[in-house]
């Protein structure tokens, strides 16, 4: 610790553009990360920030929502498995509204739902609705001029609704969702009832015995992870970023360890000469390793700070997601790698031998 505090001193410059590196990297690893979990929020909200732990789909629609239809015949059949509270019918349909007479166009999904059921959503601001007509969205549609009481037109079948509450994280395939009860849904819903079903599936509250126990004939039973990996788009989009940041913690290793041997190098003639005087390996392994860990703590706790700043003051409209868990977690796996790139340096100085080291000195 002495000896490593000491050349920190020393070297001052050096370390604060190696640190100056490492911040770009920690900041960048850490925004990329955030990104990555903030699409995979606003392409699936909806689904993952809800009670339900299963949904029964109609078989071959790939674990889809939007593929999936089933008649009222079929969601009884498996409602009356259950008690009255572990299940609940649910419709999805992507749409697109407007303002009554005007053309400004804006993609939503309507979910209908059991106003009663757990699939209603909380309420963030504005009062439940009381008539057909009423419904609850999402509240990223206010950044589309909507507020409590705007009027909007469904464009498929012009009929007009009214938002008398808005919810928080609640988007479906990077659309607001707007929430309907189930007479407004058979306004907007876009089938033959009596040929395709008047559903898209049932979610369901339950343990996994309990789904796994179900008799449901010709339908199948999807986890919410599987309905998640489902909507379109979402594995492609989490896999490239997923890749991406990735990559970026192995060019990380490969940077900070090209850095940190560099050096090493410069610094081999004195490792020599401290080794003949008496220094063990042990000890300025030792030395190495707190300078790369404490460049490292330094570099994450202000790469954090940007991060977090930067979140701050970012538009509403930019999926950016990043817990301090997953902060956390990133900045531990970032001080990992950063002293594992210090690996090949520690290799270097067991390498060194003293009596060359003080030939090359003199």
């Amino acid at each position: 610790m002495f000896l490593a505090l000491r050349e920190l001193k020393h070297a001052k410059l050096r370390y604060i553009l190696i640190g100056l590196i490492m911040v770009l990297i920690a900041w960048l690893v850490l925004f990329v990360t955030g990104l990555a979990n903030g699409l995979a929020n606003d392409n699936g909200a909806a689904i993952s920030s809800n009670k339900a732990t299963y949904y029964v789909l109609q078989k071959d629609s790939d674990n889809r929502l939007t593929r999936s239809n089933l008649t009222a015949a079929e969601t009884e059949s498996v409602a009356k498995q259950l008690k009255k509270s572990e299940s609940t019918n649910l419709g999805v349909q992507m749409g697109t509204i407007t303002p009554p007479n005007k053309d400004k166009k804006t993609d939503i999904t309507f979910f209908g739902i059991d106003k009663t059921g757990f699939m209603k959503p909380a309420i963030s601001e504005g009062k439940e609705p009381q008539q057909t007509k009423e419904v609850i969205a999402d509240i990223s549609l206010k950044e589309s001029g909507y507020k409590l009481g705007s009027k909007i037109k469904d464009s498929a079948t012009g009929e007009t609704f009214t938002i008398t509450a808005f919810t928080k994280n609640n988007t479906f395939s990077h659309s607001p969702v707007i929430f309907v009860g189930w007479d407004a849904w058979k306004l907007v819903h876009q089938t033959n009832q009596a040929a395709e079903g008047e559903y898209n599936a049932v979610a369901l509250d339950v343990s996994e015995n309990t789904a796994k126990n179900l008799s449901i004939g010709s339908m199948e039973l999807s986890s919410s992870k599987e309905v998640l990996q489902g909507i379109p788009g979402y594995s492609e989009e989490q896999g490239s970023l997923l890749m991406m940041i990735a990559f970026l913690f192995v060019i990380a290793a490969f940077v900070l360890a090209a850095f940190f041997y560099v050096i090493t190098i410069q610094k081999i003639n004195q490792f020599g000469i401290l080794k003949a005087v008496g220094a063990r390996t042990a000890y300025l392994a030792r030395s190495i390793v707190t300078q790369v860990v404490f460049l490292s703590v330094v570099s994450l706790l202000i790469g954090n700070g940007l991060t977090f700043g930067l979140a701050a003051i970012l538009p509403a409209s930019m999926p950016f997601t990043l817990s301090p868990i997953l902060a956390i977690g990133c900045s531990a796996l970032f001080l990992v790698v950063a002293v594992i790139g210090s690996m090949l340096s520690l290799y270097r100085v067991a390498k060194v031998d003293a009596l060359e080291a003080i030939g090359r000195a003199n």
